[in-house]
C-alpha cells in the first residue's frame, strides 16, 4: 500500500470556509445497488504529519463499505505541519462542523468518526473532552493505532534532549508565552514542524496529565474513569490496536491495555464492540507495508462494527 501518484475520484465538501472534507466515490458497483444513495458518514481523522489521501488503507476501506456508507476524510487546521501550532480543542470544534454539515448533507444518516494516531486523541476529545456537549451529536467512534505519544516520543529522543525541551517548553507557559513556537533544538525538530511551547507539553505530558496523552500505559484508573469512563453509551466504541505498532514501546502489553479501556468503557455505562475489538495481528501503526491479510483483518472489523450502527 504504497504511494501510487494519478487522479483520484471523490467529492470535496466544503464544510467550513477554509476547511474541506474528501469523500471518496464507491465503487462502480454501488451504482445499482437499492441503497445507492448514502445516508450514513464515516469520517476519517488522520495523525500527526497527514492530510487528505496519506493512509492508503483508509481509500481500500472507503472501497468495501456497504452501499449506504461512504468514507470522507477530513482536513484539519492541524493536518500536515500544523499540527504543533494547533490543539485537540481546535481539532474537535472543527470535527463537529464537518459533523453538522453532513447531518445537514444527509437526514436521519448516521456518523461515525474514525481516528488514526493521534485523530484518536481527537475521537477521545471530541466525546469526553471540556468542551464535549457542545459538539454535534456523533453515533459511534472508531480508534485505530490508538498510541501514547508521549511513549512514543520518549522512545524517539535522548533523555537529555527531551528534558532540555520540556523545561524550556514549561519556562515559556509560565511566562505566558505558550502559543510561542519553540526553537527546533528544543524539540529535536519537532518531526518537521513547527510547535508551540503548550503542544509540546501537551504531547510529552511530563506530568502525565497532558491534554494529548490518553492513551499511554501507566495513566492511572482515576485518569481512565474520567476518559474512557465517560464516553456515552450513545456513541459505540470500537478499538482497533495494531498488533506490531512501531511506536509502541516493547513494555506495553497491548492486548491487556485494550481490555483495560474496554473495562472501563463498560464499567462507565458506555458501549463497546468487543466482538471486532481487539488487536489487529501483524498490522503495522498505518498499515502501510502489511500484507493484504492484515488490511482485510482491519476492514472486516470496521464492516463489522459499522453495520451494527446502521
Amino acid at each position: 500500500m504504497g504511494f501510487i501518484a494519478g487522479p483520484h475520484p471523490g467529492i470535496l465538501h466544503h464544510y467550513s470556509p477554509r476547511l474541506v472534507a474528501f469523500e471518496h466515490s464507491p465503487p462502480a458497483s454501488h451504482a445499482s445497488a437499492p441503497e445507492s444513495q448514502p445516508k450514513n458518514t464515516i469520517i476519517f481523522i488522520a495523525g500527526l504529519g497527514d492530510g487528505l489521501l496519506t493512509v492508503p488503507y483508509a481509500t481500500k476501506l472507503s472501497q468495501a463499505l456497504p452501499p449506504n456508507y461512504r468514507l470522507a476524510e477530513i482536513l484539519l487546521f492541524s493536518s500536515y505541519t500544523g499540527w504543533g501550532i494547533s490543539s485537540l480543542q481546535r481539532d474537535a470544534a472543527q470535527i463537529s462542523e464537518c459533523v453538522a454539515y453532513f447531518k445537514r448533507a444527509r437526514p436521519g444518516g448516521k456518523i461515525i468518526l474514525m481516528g488514526h494516531s493521534t485523530g484518536c486523541q481527537d475521537t477521545i476529545e471530541y466525546l469526553v473532552g471540556r468542551n464535549a456537549a457542545s459538539y454535534t451529536p456523533i453515533d459511534g467512534a472508531i480508534l485505530q493505532a490508538s498510541i501514547s505519544d508521549r511513549e512514543a516520543i520518549e522512545a524517539e529522543l535522548k533523555p537529555a534532549t527531551l528534558k532540555r525541551g520540556i523545561e524550556i517548553a514549561q519556562k515559556w507557559v509560565a511566562e505566558g508565552k505558550g502559543d510561542d513556537v519553540l526553537p527546533a533544538e528544543a524539540t529535536d525538530g519537532s518531526f518537521g514542524s513547527p510547535c508551540t511551547a503548550r503542544r509540546w507539553l501537551s504531547l510529552t505530558s511530563p506530568d502525565h496529565d497532558g491534554d494529548d496523552d490518553y492513551f499511554s500505559s501507566d495513566l492511572s484508573d482515576e485518569q481512565l474513569r474520567q476518559t474512557f469512563g465517560k464516553i456515552p453509551a450513545s456513541s459505540p466504541l470500537c478499538i482497533l490496536y495494531s498488533g506490531s505498532d512501531q511506536f509502541v514501546p516493547d513494555f506495553v502489553d497491548k492486548a491487556a491495555l485494550v481490555k483495560k479501556w474496554i473495562g472501563f468503557v463498560k464499567e462507565g455505562g458506555g458501549k463497546v464492540d468487543e466482538e471486532h475489538s481487539g488487536l489487529v495481528k501483524d498490522a503495522s501503526h498505518n498499515l502501510i507495508g502489511n500484507d493484504e491479510p492484515v488490511v482485510k483483518d482491519l476492514i472486516e472489523r470496521v464492516l463489522g462494527f459499522v453495520t451494527k450502527i446502521a
